[in-house]
């Protein structure tokens, strides 16, 4: 098996993902051409100019919604899935150096988006790059597509959808090795309630985060402690306030983590009669698999439901929740709303979609997972078999596609973290397994 990367395309690869870095591509206001704002738009931009450096045909779309590159002749497409944007770093101050400029340090490279996903993207592209420097030619087009808005609702990809031709195959470098083949459905949802004079709650997390804390600081908090004493559960008591103490997890590991906001729920249910509440206490509880709500929801090919419960806000006028819902491929959706629908209208409770991701689904006996898998063990010399995830990538947008990389197992997961970083020699052992499996799946000597 041949290596086609060498030392100059590890050096400049780094190189190229300290520009990345350098463009702060978060979600900020609209502007004309730069649809989530003018940091996801010059990281575009700034990608498609590496593409166009390296010999790549470049094309932006007019209103900013993503870009592409592409190498190679022929009618089929073999798709490589990217996005340019990234969380906010938070403050700056947490962080051992600036999040927004790259710097190395004995062997790691540090910054937002290195490993989400501009790190990935760029060992990809100078996988291809090699591939190109070593006179390999392509019986397919390969073509990068960089979306702009893959952190919040993927309005980049659907744009893409919409005005471009579709990919025949492909894979995106936006989780981790080997191959993800089946990604649940992801199903972002509000319960709308009635208000409350007697209690009220505000408290606010994203979707996809089990909440590792609560606080409450309002009426009968006397109460709420002994209910919270009864149910064994942790907390801070500063006096006139307490904090529930939890587990923060990703939403799609739901069941590994401990729910700050459920448990302070379920002992404030323990003190007021307030239908709402009775949906967490008397029902929902701590189950985040969804089996007292919705019963046994799972198949062989993707495992069980997971359900998070990370919001609940009360006020006079409503009550609202929101759920985080990562589907089994096979499970039948409208069906298993309709049955959310029933269960919630028990407890005063409407459903409201926010979100629905479709699931992705390419059987682990097809040639694309099979190639990919083969090349990934024999670089690696790693057994690991294909996996299922909760998460979501851009993969489950396109026929025939897979999340591939860019994480090897084992490495330390500082996606969306404080101080994200990346061991240069962990990329560049994905940079060779990308040209190999490119190779064997796109190449022609």
């Amino acid at each position: 098996m041949r290596n086609f990367i060498t030392d100059q395309h590890e050096q400049e690869a780094v190189e190229s993902l300290k520009r990345l870095v350098a463009k702060p591509s978060y979600l900020t206001e609209k502007e004309e051409g730069a649809p989530f704002g003018t940091g996801p738009r010059a990281a575009l931009d700034e990608m498609m100019k590496i593409c166009a450096e390296l010999g790549f045909e470049t094309y932006t779309d007019p209103d900013g919604y993503y870009g592409y590159a592409q190498v190679g002749e022929g009618k089929s497409i073999f798709g490589i899935l990217g996005h340019m944007d990234v969380v906010p770093a938070g403050d700056p101050k947490d962080w051992d150096s600036d999040p927004f400029k790259a710097v190395v340090k004995n062997g790691v490279i540090y910054g937002r988006g290195v490993q989400d996903d501009k790190g990935p993207s760029i060992a990809a592209l100078y996988a291809v790059k090699a591939l190109m420097d070593a006179g390999i030619k392509f019986k397919e087009r390969i073509r990068f597509i960089f979306g702009t808005d893959e952190e919040t609702l993927w309005r980049c990809i659907a744009q893409y959808n919409k005005k471009e031709e579709p990919i025949t195959h492909g894979i995106s470098p936006d989780s981790e090795f080997p191959v993800t083949y089946a990604e649940k459905g992801l199903q972002q949802s509000y319960l709308i309630g009635p208000g409350s004079k007697e209690v009220q709650l505000s408290m606010k997390n994203p979707f996809n985060a089990v909440p590792a804390q609560a606080a409450y600081s309002g009426p009968k908090l006397d109460k709420v402690k002994q209910a919270l004493d009864e149910l064994d559960f942790d907390y801070k008591d500063n006096g006139d306030e307490i904090i529930v103490l939890g587990k923060s997890v990703h939403a799609m590991l739901a069941p590994q983590g401990v729910n700050a906001v459920l448990r302070l729920a379920m002992a404030l249910d323990k003190v007021f009669s307030f239908a709402p509440l009775d949906f967490i206490g008397k029902c929902f509880k701590e189950d985040a698999t969804g089996k007292n709500l919705l019963g046994d929801v799972e198949d062989e090919a993707s495992g069980h439901l997971t359900i998070n419960l990370s919001n609940i806000e009360i006020n006079e006028e409503q009550t609202r929740m929101q759920i985080d819902m990562r589907i089994p491929v096979t499970v039948d959706h409208d069906q298993l709303i309709a049955q959310l629908e029933k269960e919630v209208a028990k407890y005063d409770l409407k459903y409201e979609n926010f979100d629905y991701l479709e699931p992705l689904y390419v059987p682990k006996d097809s040639e694309l997972v099979q190639t990919l898998m083969s090349v990934y063990h024999a670089v690696t010399g790693d057994n690991t078999q294909p996996q299922i995830s909760g998460g979501a990538t851009f993969a489950r947008t396109m026929t025939q596609c897979v999340a591939f990389g860019g994480m090897l197992p084992g490495v330390p997961d500082y996606m969306h973290q404080v101080n994200e970083q990346w061991e240069l020699d962990k990329m560049f052992t994905a940079m060779k397994i990308y040209a190999e499996a490119i190779y064997q799946i796109v190449g022609q000597n």
